[in-house]
């Protein structure tokens, strides 16, 4: 009788770590999108800034 409850302990303590770790991975990839979405913005502002600048440069060329 020990060892079929002690399999179903070992299982349940198993599920219990799985179920931590996927919570832990669910925030990290979470955090991780947050991350890629602040970081896409920022390079979307830059490219923009470049673009300007570009024009800029370029307008002040063809009065030359």
């Amino acid at each position: 009788m020990f060892w079929p409850m002690f399999a179903v302990a070992v299982g349940f303590v198993g599920l219990a770590v799985l179920g931590v770790l996927a919570v832990r991975v669910f925030l990290e990839a979470r955090r991780l999108g947050v991350q890629v979405t602040d970081s896409a913005r920022r390079i979307s502002r830059a490219a923009e800034d470049l673009e300007r600048a570009a024009a800029g440069a370029a307008r002040s060329a063809d009065t030359l």
